[in-house]
C-alpha cells in the first residue's frame, strides 16, 4: 500500500506532466496535496453531505491568488460565482449566508481584483464611465428643465395652430 507522500507525489507528476511547473511550486503543490489527502484521511465523513463541512476558516479561503469554495473544499479558483452557479446552483448571495461571509467581501481572489482594476485603468474606463454619466445627468436636467421664453411661444403657436384646424374640421 502506497503513502500519502507516495499518492501526492503521484498526483503531482501527473499535474505536472500537463502544466509546466517550477521547482517551487511542485514542492509547494505536494505539500498542499498531501495535506488534503491527510484530511480526507482522517476526516470523519458522514453520507449527508449538509453535515460535511470543509476544515477551512473563511479568512483561509479567501487568499491572494485563489479562492477555496466552502461548499465541496475545491481550490484554485480566480472567481467563485460561476462554480457556485453550476456545481452547487448556489447563488453568491446563498453562499455568502450560509457560510457567514460578510456582503462587501468579494467572491474573487484579491490578484484577480487587482488586475482588473489595472486593465480598467490604463483603459481610461473609469474616465469613460465619469463622461457617461455627466453627458447622463444633463440629459436628465435637460427634461426636467421647465420651458425657455421662446419654447413658450412656439409651443403657444403650435397648440393655437391645431386648435384653429380642428375647429375648422381640417387636418
Amino acid at each position: 500500500m502506497s503513502t500519502l507522500v507516495e499518492v501526492a507525489a503521484q498526483v503531482v507528476s501527473a499535474h505536472a506532466s500537463n502544466s509546466a511547473m517550477t521547482t517551487d511550486e511542485l514542492v509547494a503543490e505536494i505539500g498542499r496535496v498531501y495535506a488534503a489527502l491527510r484530511n480526507l484521511e482522517s476526516a470523519n465523513l458522514s453520507d449527508d453531505p449538509a453535515e460535511r463541512r470543509t476544515a477551512l476558516t473563511v479568512k483561509e479561503a479567501f487568499r491572494k491568488h485563489e479562492i477555496v469554495c466552502l461548499e465541496c473544499g475545491k481550490g484554485g479558483f480566480k472567481t467563485l460565482s460561476r462554480h457556485l452557479q453550476t456545481t452547487h446552483k448556489m447563488k453568491p448571495k446563498e453562499y455568502r449566508k450560509k457560510h457567514g461571509i460578510d456582503s462587501k467581501q468579494s467572491l474573487a481572489a484579491k490578484s484577480f481584483s487587482d488586475a482588473r482594476r489595472q486593465m480598467a485603468a490604463e483603459k481610461g474606463l473609469a474616465d469613460n464611465l465619469a463622461k457617461a454619466r455627466e453627458i447622463r445627468a444633463a440629459k436628465l436636467k435637460a427634461r426636467k428643465a421647465p420651458l425657455q421664453p421662446k419654447q413658450k411661444v412656439v409651443k403657444a403657436r403650435v397648440d393655437q395652430t391645431a386648435t384653429s384646424l380642428l375647429a375648422t374640421g381640417t387636418e
